[in-house]
């Protein structure tokens, strides 16, 4: 799962749409930031088997971010940064799932490499072993949740076209993984991980700058429990 974590930030975008939108794109791929950190510093542990069908990659130790636990903990953390940053309830909470919402999308795609609890039983329904299906998942679950937030949009006289360019292109981001598949030792997919996950995020950041999202951001004021 790539892109189809996405779906989860335009889908809370078009929810609560005072938050800025990297907000969610981070929030999205906020386990697999930690994950390539982590794999990074030796604390996870990840190879590639290029005899694999779909993903080539094998996740062998991932309890700190691929847990049930962990991602439980990383949702918290993330709506406490979020918290912090907007001073809204509702948009942290917003977020927390957003980031939870990585570990449900996971659990349908990956081989059984997710601990339902540390050391624990290691799940997964293997959609990655069916690539075309699983492709399929991944961009029909983008399409609808770009469609709702620029239903969303329409719906507040605002025009679509940051949806459109931003689902645009992280089609192009996923055409582009498929034909370049990770390769290298742990630190270089790690790095190359990193490194797409931030520039997404500062895309998002882009898009809605070059929109004019003034009238969305969230005021500088606290909000009621």
């Amino acid at each position: 799962m790539f892109v189809g974590h996405y779906s989860a930030a335009l889908a809370a975008k078009a929810i609560e749409p005072r938050a800025p939108l990297w907000t969610y794109v981070i929030a999205a791929q906020f386990v697999d930031i930690g994950w390539s950190a982590f794999v990074m510093g030796g604390l996870e542990k990840v190879r590639i088997d290029e005899s694999l069908p779909g993903s080539t990659l094998v996740l062998d130790s991932m309890p700190w971010t691929h847990s049930l636990p962990a991602a439980a903990a990383w949702s918290i953390i993330g709506g406490l940064l979020t918290l912090a940053l907007l001073k809204s309830w509702r948009c942290s909470l917003i977020v927390g799932a957003v980031v939870f919402s990585h570990w449900l999308l996971d659990l349908a795609v990956h081989r059984q490499d997710l601990e339902l609890w540390f050391g624990g039983t290691k799940v997964g329904f293997g959609l990655w072993n069916l690539p075309v299906p699983e492709q399929a998942l991944e961009i029909g679950l983008l399409g609808l949740a770009g469609m709702y937030w620029a239903a969303q949009r329409v719906q507040a006289g605002r025009t679509v076209w940051p949806a459109v360019v931003f689902v645009g292109l992280l089609v192009v981001v996923q055409v582009a993984a498929m034909f370049s598949p990770p390769t290298g030792d742990p630190m270089q997919i790690g790095m190359s991980a990193l490194a797409v996950y931030l520039v997404v995020g500062a895309a998002a950041w882009l898009v809605e700058r070059g929109q004019g999202a003034a009238g969305e951001r969230l005021r500088a004021r606290p909000e009621r429990a």
